[in-house]
């Protein structure tokens, strides 16, 4: 690290993805400065959880209460018929004092600046030079995700030519097409990757048959559609140096767990940068528990020069780690605090690994240290059907879902 350099630089921001409530609070566990979320039917990830129009007052009080910014995410393209309601969430956002909308169609620019409401420019919107930006900043605009195409000599460019703040992807999925404008699903099952409702067939094995000896080929070694994960950590120093003005993590559509783990990973390796402690070692130990995670493999992405052969070699993931469900928690005694879990499969050991997850809990992550029965005595396990008392770390909630880790 440079010392003088990170005198004049300004911590980027760090958003984190948010689809419901338990994803939420692990965001703000993970120490995000920024959440981005959805609102049920128009967002680029219809997949995901997602929240109603009714729980933006709960969201944004959430966010403020603890310092961080709420950004909605509108970010389809938006048809005639639908330009009421995207009033009607405006109008709403408005009320609730959303930080920003996350939007590229012209029609939402047009209302969040009529609703005088602050935009952030979405890669989908494909921006790659500074005569774009300047020309969105005109709109109103005050910041732009980039396309994701970008190098990191480009983006050292372009941020040197405008003023509008730059946002960049740092960690998550990657999509095979330009910009993600990729027309398979909708082809195939009438699902537009364009309004968030891809189901992924890139991700899939296909046989390749060649029409004239009729000889088949299985592409599922390499899987060509399917790029593996976008991961900066082992670079992330030079994106800081850059003087980006934020980071944003991938994963509206993947678990609490995910979003907890990547965005103390990248918190961590933020925080050390800036207090020159971010070595080759302490990088490695972070990128160790992101593989912990849901990934397809780790890619640099377009940052370093254009990647070649970065292909997925399986259909899912290949993290490290699997939870498995255990069970419910059914009462939480605060003031020793232990919780009642009722084990509803497998069964539950000493010296076990467990997540606790739930929407005002948020991710609680411990090993077992001791398991006691209903009558009080000792146990080194419990079996489906059992209600056992367990010490926990924080405080859990009745009802969270309790998760075993399993190693890989």
């Amino acid at each position: 690290m440079n010392p003088p350099l990170a005198a004049k630089l300004k911590k980027p921001e760090l958003l984190a993805p948010v689809g419901d409530f338990a994803m939420l609070r692990a965001a703000i566990q993970g120490g995000c400065n920024a959440i981005y979320f959805g609102i049920r039917g128009l967002n680029m990830r219809i997949r995901a959880s997602n929240f109603s129009i009714r729980d933006l007052p709960e969201v944004v009080r959430i966010c403020h209460e603890n310092q961080i910014h709420a950004y909605l995410a509108l970010n389809t393209i938006i048809y005639e018929n639908e330009l009421p309601q995207v009033k009607h969430i405006l109008k709403k956002a408005r009320e609730n004092q959303i930080d920003a909308i996350i939007a590229w169609d012209l029609a939402v620019l047009r209302y969040a600046r009529e609703f005088q409401l602050p935009v952030h420019l979405s890669t989908q919107a494909s921006a790659s030079n500074s005569a774009a930006i300047e020309m969105y900043a005109a709109l109103g605009v005050s910041r732009l995700v980039l396309a994701r195409e970008c190098s990191l000599a480009q983006i050292r460019k372009i941020k040197s030519k405008v003023t509008a703040e730059i946002e960049v992807f740092i960690h998550g999925a990657m999509c095979v097409s330009e910009s993600g404008r990729c027309f398979i699903s909708q082809f195939l099952y009438g699902k537009s990757a364009n309004r968030g409702e891809c189901i992924q067939p890139c991700r899939r094995e296909y046989e390749v048959v060649d029409k004239k000896s009729n000889e088949k080929l299985i592409l599922g070694r390499d899987y060509v559609l399917s790029p593996k994960d976008l991961c900066t950590l082992p670079f992330i120093d030079k994106l800081i140096a850059a003087g980006i003005d934020a980071f944003k993590i991938e994963g509206r559509a993947r678990s609490p767990e995910y979003v907890k783990t990547v965005v103390e990973c990248y918190r961590q390796a933020i925080d050390a940068w800036f207090e020159d402690k971010l070595s080759d070692e302490f990088k490695a130990g972070l990128l160790h528990r992101l593989k912990t995670v849901y990934h397809r493999g780790f890619s640099s992405g377009f940052y370093l020069g254009k990647p070649i052969n970065e292909w997925a070699d399986s259909a899912g993931s290949v993290a490290t780690t699997r939870k498995e469900f255990v069970g419910v928690v059914q009462n939480y005694y605060k003031k020793v605090g232990v919780a009642d879990i009722l084990i509803q499969a497998g069964h539950l050991n000493i010296a076990d690994k467990l997540l606790i997850i739930g929407p005002t809990t948020g991710v609680i992550e411990f090993v077992v240290n001791s398991i006691e029965n209903l009558r009080h005595e000792s146990v080194n396990w419990a079996n489906q059907g059992e209600l056992v008392g367990i010490k926990t770390p924080a405080l859990v909630r009745r009802n969270d879902k309790v998760y075993k880790i399993i190693q890989l």
